[in-house]
């Protein structure tokens, strides 16, 4: 993990560069990166994230049995993922507010979510 407290943000970018030229002291091409970029976010964090969204897609596929066939694959609802963000959003320090309609209308959503179009995939 290289992003680290003090780091200025042309610092960081100017490393996640070096990072995919693949070349030098990074590593040859044909290897691949020699390093890891990372966000800064820990991992217990993500772990917490990544089960809470497994969980709430058990819970779909468990109450709407009708509407998922066995042995199919499916894209879950995109609700799920805004779920999770509401349920982790005291631990990061952030408040989730409430649209206001010029807001909602500005990025072509409903106040109450989905706050991402259909086009978009998380």
């Amino acid at each position: 993990m290289f992003a680290t407290k003090g780091e200025t943000l042309a610092e960081y970018w100017d490393y996640t560069h070096r990072i995919f030229e693949f070349g030098g002291e990074l590593g040859a091409p044909e290897e691949g990166p020699t390093m890891i970029l990372d966000d800064g976010g820990h991992p217990s964090f993500a772990m917490s994230c990544n089960l809470a969204n497994q969980t709430l897609a058990q819970v779909e596929l468990f109450t709407r049995r009708d509407q998922y066939e066995s042995g199919k694959v499916y894209v879950l609802p995109k609700l799920i993922e805004e779920d999770v963000a509401r349920l982790h959003l005291e631990k990061v320090g952030a408040e989730l507010t409430v649209l206001i309609d010029a807001q909602a209308a500005y990025i072509g959503v409903r106040k109450e979510g989905l706050y991402k179009r259909d086009a978009y995939r998380y």
